[in-house]
């Protein structure tokens, strides 16, 4: 017999701290970054570097990733969109149709590696005075882990979802299925988290909750392959020399994280974006084979690289 989990996901958005809540996507982030300056600080303490460097090393990757992320979605994903509304780009509210605050919802991976990239070009320059593929190399091993919280939080705010199926692991996102107004207006309740609540408890919305399908939780996927892309990038940079050929940690990461990008995007939902022009492939995946290819050549001729 085949036991089906098919887990009914509907969590808090967050902590209660009294004015303010915590969002548990917020804390996915500072988790992230968190532990990205831990592991980057036991980098540069191997390689001599000042806490000082790490410092803004942390400051620059920060605002490369929020600002390239929300740049990427916009241009890359909903540009149909913001075309025709610029000041949202910037802006976490909203005026039309009506006075609303938004906040960012979207934020995209590949522009966010795009603006780390061209950040870490300036900083190589005129902070750390080391090749661009030094840091580049360096930096692949928190942005990796940083990638499994990253999605972790998709999984807690239930977006980028995946397709509908039958298999055991499915999860019933109750917030994707229904936005809050949805919610609301379903439940008669004010409060968009009590309306969800009660979908998913009180019998009386028991054939709403029914029209909640089970879906493939693409986020946990894609964070359990990042997993592995740090482990191996790991053992590369302190159990072997790879760290002496400039380019080669770079290109791995690369190579394997784009990769475990593309093969989960075949059960993502789409995200939207030029896939209806191009065809085949989605958005994510057009936009990370580009990526693939420049980390089979780093990968590749890392060897003519080394740094000592």
């Amino acid at each position: 017999m085949i036991y089906s989990l098919n887990m009914i996901w509907n969590p808090s958005e967050g902590f209660n701290l009294g004015p303010i809540t915590l969002r548990l996507y917020s804390l996915m982030f500072v988790i992230a970054f968190g532990l990205g300056w831990f592991l980057t600080k036991k980098i540069f303490d191997r390689e001599g570097e000042s806490t000082e460097k790490l410092d803004k090393l942390f400051i620059y990757t920060v605002l490369a990733t929020l600002v390239g992320a929300r740049l990427g979605h916009v241009f890359f994903y909903d540009w149909d969109y913001y075309k025709d509304h610029l000041f949202e780009i910037i802006s976490p509210v909203r005026f039309s149709p009506k006075f609303e605050i938004v906040g960012f919802s979207g934020l995209a991976s590949h522009g966010a590696a795009i603006s780390i990239i061209i950040v870490m070009y300036y900083y190589s320059k005129n902070i750390v005075h080391k090749p661009m593929l030094w840091i580049l190399d360096r930096i692949t091993i928190p942005v990796s882990i940083g990638g499994v919280f990253v999605r972790i939080g998709n999984f807690f705010n239930s977006e980028i979802v995946g397709h509908e199926t039958t298999a055991s692991l499915g999860v019933r996102f109750i917030r994707d299925k229904f936005t809050p107004n949805q919610a609301r207006q379903l439940t008669g309740l004010t409060d968009h988290n009590q309306a969800y609540n009660a979908i998913e408890t009180n019998p009386q919305f028991a054939e709403a909750l029914a029209y909640v399908t089970p879906k493939h939780p693409a986020q946990l996927y894609e964070a359990f392959g990042y997993i592995f892309v740090f482990i191996i990038l790991y053992y590369m940079y302190w159990k072997t020399d790879a760290r002496k050929h400039l380019g080669l940690l770079f290109g791995v990461f690369l190579v394997l994280l784009w990769t475990v990008r593309f093969i989960v995007e075949f059960v993502k939902d789409s995200q939207g974006g030029f896939e209806d022009v191009l065809g085949v492939f989605s958005t994510g995946q057009w936009l990370s084979i580009p990526f693939i290819i420049i980390g089979i050549y780093f990968w590749a001729t890392a060897k003519n690289r080394r740094y000592e």
